[in-house]
């Protein structure tokens, strides 16, 4: 049996990658050192999130020497695809802190103590879909199971999509209410909640800017 040329459908790049790796790296230990110097847990997931982008990319620059080697092509596909949903689990707890810190839960269409719970359980749900997919995907044989994989991460990334997007909503209710009510109340004095919600959408946008790149490169295919 001749063995495999390469299970990369184009040559991956050092330099891009290096990048990548940089940049998440950074990122991780600046967000690592913050939140444990100001103990806000729910930031653990961005640390997460940004080691499995740097693992993913280190291993795709991998692939540039090693394109018949299964492990690295297996790890840069899965980290690289499923490390916004931790990004995700951490923009749903910040929206819930917000909404604490402004003692505003009136406000929200959704119970402050159901906020995490629905979106992050949701989150989890994507996570296992996609990494099921991206499981099946990597280790696939036959034309057939590489399409089922497809199917199943673009199921997850669609699914995440629909949770992602009533986030948003819920977000945007919550400010629209805020700003009838002319954002009253003896919290908001010291607080700059709409600092803080303009830095969530911002990130909300690039990680359904990601997301939907995926979809469409899923749906239409890779090749």
């Amino acid at each position: 049996m001749s063995e495999r040329k390469s299970y990369y459908k184009y040559v991956p790049s050092v330099a891009a990658a290096g990048i990548f790796v940089a940049l998440f790296a950074a990122l991780a230990g600046f967000h690592l050192f913050r939140t444990l110097k100001t103990r806000t847990w729910f930031c653990i997931p961005l640390v997460l999130g940004a080691v499995f982008e740097v693992i993913g990319f280190f291993c795709r620059a991998l692939g540039k020497s090693k394109p018949n080697v299964l492990l690295p092509y297996i790890i840069q596909n899965l980290f690289i695809l499923l490390a916004p949903i931790l990004f995700a689990a951490s923009v749903y707890m910040f929206l819930a802190r917000i909404i604490g810190a402004t003692n505003t839960s009136h406000h929200s269409i959704i119970r402050i103590n159901w906020v995490t719970r629905i979106f992050v359980g949701g989150d989890v749900l994507c996570f296992l879909v996609q990494a099921a997919g991206g499981g099946i995907l990597a280790s696939s044989n036959s034309n057939s199971s590489a399409d089922l994989g497809k199917g199943v991460i673009l199921a997850g990334l669609c699914l995440q999509m629909v949770i992602f997007g009533f986030f948003v909503l819920v977000a945007a209710i919550w400010q629209m209410r805020m700003n009838q009510d002319g954002a009253r109340g003896h919290t908001l004095k010291s607080f700059n909640w709409l600092l803080y919600l303009q830095m969530l959408y911002i990130v909300s946008i690039l990680i359904t800017v990601r997301n939907l790149f995926r979809v469409i490169e899923y749906a239409m295919g890779r090749e």
